[in-house]
């Protein structure tokens, strides 16, 4: 076991929450069990009950660790501190710890009985850990073990995936998508219309009680109303509860009814609604289809003028470009998951390989004309596990050739500082006080000389206060290709880029572009 040193809250390492693991489901907890079952450990519960599930690992010497505890930890100890075990196993259980292993020697040659009796009363498992294991042997295991569970997960998560889409290709492709969701999650789905009446059911029927209670939650996402959530959960007895709002504008809600929660489910789900979005466009009008189209239109090369009637003039819009975290190219079903949590239905997943995923999003009720950044953020935009997104500010309709290149640079702008959403704010300040006109004048004969590629790298170098590395980062490619744009760049200029005049002017100009 690992020699105690001097008390510290953060003695030991932590592995991040699910919400920063890469994308997919989130790691699912590991039983208490399963840690026990690794023999070479040597551990050994002697007291408390055998059922815990553990969230993370986490080491203190401290007489009270419980403002330093987040719940679920196995927390591992010495009990360098330890002298009143009744209330530090009560501060334990008050935290939410999942369980504590307790090191013998050299501070106690065993557990001491009064902690055995203090995790008997208060329900804490209490594991014995052996001198020769140490903590941190304990922490791979844990997170080993929750490696292999995420691995099994994200398995079971894109199984589910095929099954989908396979059954969105059905002839009868809503009833054989709810079958097929019903049957992975173990319990029943059903699509129900906003005053709660069923549209299609599969799986086991359920009694008179849950299936009011999974009716009653459909209508709280139910989009008859502004402020409605995208979802919602709620419990029944044993039985999970379930709620998803379909995009389209007749309130169709997907509920589902499971004896379980696995921590993939709500991917499952997310994948199922963006699916079952599409299948029941019929449902939605053709206000929502016109849109659909409006965008391809723009997509296509169609002018804004042109697509201006479909899209409607309930704007403005924001243009947000995403791309996933771990570098892994996204799927149509991905990109329409993404858009579903934005509330959009206005999706383009690209041709794959690197290019970034483009979102349309409508902001209905915004006053005309530009908003602050932090409004728009709040309004709307919020990060997305596993996403990184950079946004423009809202534009009006006849405007969005320019807001898309502002959103590019707003995720190149979010990659480089690793930051999970960045949102590019309208021109403001001083700079608002010229006239655009004589601001784009200026702007085309200063950077005359630039060729886009340049331009494009400078303005990226500028915005991030010339640092080589996250430029480099922003724009994927070498810090030694940044060094020999921006040196061109100072040359074509005949400017001394180290200069804050200099750069304040230029950051001007490229601001216009």
């Amino acid at each position: 076991m690992d020699e105690p040193s001097m008390p510290t809250p953060l003695a030991g390492t932590t592995p991040p929450p699910a919400p920063s693991s890469p994308p997919g489901p989130p790691t699912p907890p590991i039983p208490l069990t399963e840690l026990l079952a690794s023999k070479d450990l040597g551990l050994r519960r002697i007291a408390g009950p055998a059922e815990a599930e553990l969230l993370w690992v986490h080491t203190s010497e401290m007489a009270d660790p419980y403002p330093y505890l987040l719940g679920g930890e196995l927390l591992l100890s010495a009990g360098v501190l330890l002298t009143d075990p009744d209330h530090y196993v009560g501060r334990l259980v008050a935290a939410g710890a999942a369980a504590l292993g307790f090191g013998v020697r050299p501070v106690h040659e065993t557990v001491p009985g009064a902690l055995i009796e203090a995790c008997d009363r208060q329900g804490l498992p209490l594991l014995e850990v052996p001198p020769e294991t140490p903590f941190t042997a304990i922490a791979r295991a844990v997170w080993r073990l929750m490696a292999e569970a995420r691995h099994r997960e994200l398995r079971r998560v894109t199984r589910a995936q095929q099954a989908l889409a396979t059954a969105a290709a059905r002839p009868d492709p809503v009833p054989a998508v709810l079958h097929q969701l019903a049957t992975q999650l173990g319990g029943r789905a059903v699509l129900l219309t906003a005053r709660g009446e069923e549209v299609h059911a599969a799986g086991r029927r359920l009694p008179p009680e849950p299936a009011g209670a999974l009716t009653r939650l459909a209508r709280v996402v139910a989009r008859e109303r502004p402020g409605s959530p995208a979802s919602a959960t709620d419990t029944h007895g044993d039985t999970h509860l379930s709620a998803y709002a379909l995009g389209g504008g007749d309130g169709l809600v997907l509920a589902l009814a499971a004896g379980r929660r696995e921590s993939g489910d709500h991917t499952v789900a997310s994948i199922a609604v963006v699916l079952l979005s599409l299948l029941a466009a019929p449902h939605q009008g053709a206000d929502a289809a016109g849109r659909s189209a409006a965008l391809v239109r723009m997509l296509l090369g169609a002018t804004p003028d042109e697509v201006a009637p479909l899209l409607g003039s309930t704007g403005p819009w924001t243009v947000i470009h995403a791309r996933r975290t771990d570098g892994t190219p996204a799927d149509a079903l991905t990109a329409g998951a993404l858009g579903a949590s934005l509330g959009t239905a206005l999706v383009d997943a690209g041709r794959g390989g690197g290019e970034a995923v483009r979102l349309l999003l409508p902001l209905p009720g915004a006053a005309a004309g530009p908003l602050p950044e932090a409004e728009v953020e709040a309004d709307r935009i919020t990060p997305q596990p596993g996403w990184t997104l950079g946004a423009s500010a809202p534009t009006p309709v006849t405007a969005l050739d320019a807001a898309d290149a502002l959103a590019a640079r707003a995720l190149a702008h979010a990659q480089a500082t690793r930051a999970p959403l960045t949102v590019d704010a309208p021109v403001s300040g001083l700079a608002a006080l010229v006239p655009p006109e004589e601001a784009a004048a200026h702007a085309r004969a200063l950077l005359a000389p630039l060729t886009a590629p340049l331009a494009d790298t400078l303005r990226c170098w500028l915005s991030l206060h010339g640092n080589w590395d996250r430029t480099a980062v922003a724009l994927g490619v070498h810090r030694n290709t940044v060094r020999q744009r921006i040196g061109r760049c100072g040359e074509l200029l005949d400017a001394d880029l180290d200069d804050m005049d200099v750069r304040a002017e230029l950051w001007f100009a490229l601001r216009q572009g």
